[in-house]
């Protein structure tokens, strides 16, 4: 391969795929802002806990410095895609990593998008930030291209290199040409998608699928909370059904499920659709944090301990197990709402770092050892390391204690007798 690549932002997704890049291409450079956390790769540390010492190792140069990404012929940029506090897409950093790349720029480079956005923001928003950074013309000195990223945090099983890769250009060099570079480093093989616009729909439909279908069993369980059935021995015996698709309820977080459905629907409010089977599942996902503090509240209704008097204890911040990632957790929904209450919540996340849960959500994650003597307990996230002694969930809660599992991890026959125990 003749590329010359170089990945910009080295988080969740940009390191795996630099890391990838390096075993196979030789020059590969991982460029991200945070000069810290170039550092710390550097040292063979990764805060994520996502990539080993010995992966680091890989012949890659990381850098802070723009200057580092004069010559490269293709830019990869795996920068985050969040949105606002009104729940409209953010374009900040990747407008920002565009610049970036356009004072590198040269004739005859390919730029590859990997973060999700909604169909048209690669060729509308991208590609004229590189045209008036760079001084080139789009299509004609450069070209584009899309390929959305699939990186799962916590899986072990589909890695980069295990899941078909989406390939797309602005037209049929630079398909080809990306391609090529995603075939060398991707044992699945890729897929070419005929437009970026096509590839970047695929992108965000493929999450949106999931969180309706997360929001159904969410409704469901608020139902079945109504006819006090256990939800998960409903989807248990449905499952038994060769085409029942298994899904289960939960806190819908995370830098995609969570997100990627507003990037859709804030495109087709602005081409006049309003989305209504979308927005209604984006609706119910987000309250199911406030549903649980409630039903908290329900369980603890006869307790003689008045709400600001309440030891409460919240097992997990992460938006889901055995990942230290807190992007988008609905944990801080469950803290915020029972304090509307008058409820002081104390969160712990064994795996969670303690200044990041401050600086997101203003939270002060408490150690396990004060978790004793509960009036309630929420386990929120069952991380490896928490379920490894249930016996020790169980001893947390006082006689007559009220205990909720979100994620149904606990046998209701292991609850003990004095204990009030829901699941969702």
């Amino acid at each position: 391969m003749n590329e010359k690549i170089a990945v910009i932002g080295l988080g969740y997704v940009g390191l795996p795929v630099a890391l990838a890049f390096a075993r196979r291409v030789p020059g590969t450079i991982g460029f991200d802002i945070d000069a810290r956390r170039v550092a710390d790769l550097s040292r063979g540390h990764d805060w994520t806990g996502e990539t080993s010492a010995e992966e680091l190792k890989a012949p890659i140069k990381l850098t802070a410095d723009v200057a580092d990404l004069k010559g490269v012929t293709m830019f990869i940029v795996c920068v985050p895609t969040p949105i606002d506090h009104e729940r409209r897409p953010d374009f900040r950093p990747l407008v920002s990593a565009s610049r970036t790349v356009g004072r590198a720029l040269s004739k005859g480079g390919v730029v590859v998008y990997e973060s999700t956005v909604y169909p048209g923001a690669t060729e509308d928003i991208c590609g004229p930030v590189l045209e008036e950074v760079s001084g080139l013309k789009c299509g004609t000195d450069f070209k584009l291209a899309y390929s959305p990223e699939r990186i799962n945090p916590g899986d072990r099983e589909h890695t980069l290199e295990r899941i078909t890769k989406v390939v797309s250009g602005q037209d049929e060099e630079a398909l080809e040409r990306v391609a090529a570079a995603y075939g060398a480093i991707i044992e699945a093989g890729v897929h070419r998608a005929p437009t970026i616009k096509a590839a970047e729909a695929a992108k965000v439909i493929e999450n949106t699928q999931r969180d309706l279908n997360i929001a159904l069993m969410n409704e469901l369980s608020l139902i079945f909370e109504k006819m006090d059935i256990r939800t998960k021995d409903v989807l248990e015996a449905a499952g038994t059904k060769w085409n029942f698709l298994k899904f289960s309820p939960g806190l819908v977080g995370g830098h995609c499920i969570g997100v990627d459905p507003y990037y859709l629907t804030a495109k087709a409010e602005a081409m006049g659709y309003r989305p209504e089977v979308i927005l209604a599942g984006r609706r119910i996902n987000d309250n199911m944090g406030a549903f649980i503090a409630g039903k908290l509240m329900r369980m603890s209704a006869g307790c003689d301990v008045a709400p600001s008097k309440m030891r409460v204890g919240i097992l997990g911040l992460a938006f889901k197990e055995d990942v230290r990632d807190l992007r988008n957790s609905r944990v801080p929904d469950i803290v915020a709402e029972l304090k509307s209450f008058g409820v002081v919540a104390m969160v712990c996340d064994p795996l969670a770092d303690a200044e990041q849960a401050h600086e997101e959500y203003s939270i002060a994650l408490t150690p396990l050892s004060e978790f004793r003597n509960l009036d309630a307990l929420v386990l929120a996230v069952p991380h490896r390391e928490v379920m490894v002694a249930p016996g020790a969930i169980f001893a947390m809660v006082k006689d007559g204690g009220a205990l909720i599992d979100v994620k149904s991890a606990l046998r209701p026959a292991d609850v003990p007798a004095h204990l009030s125990f829901w699941s969702l």
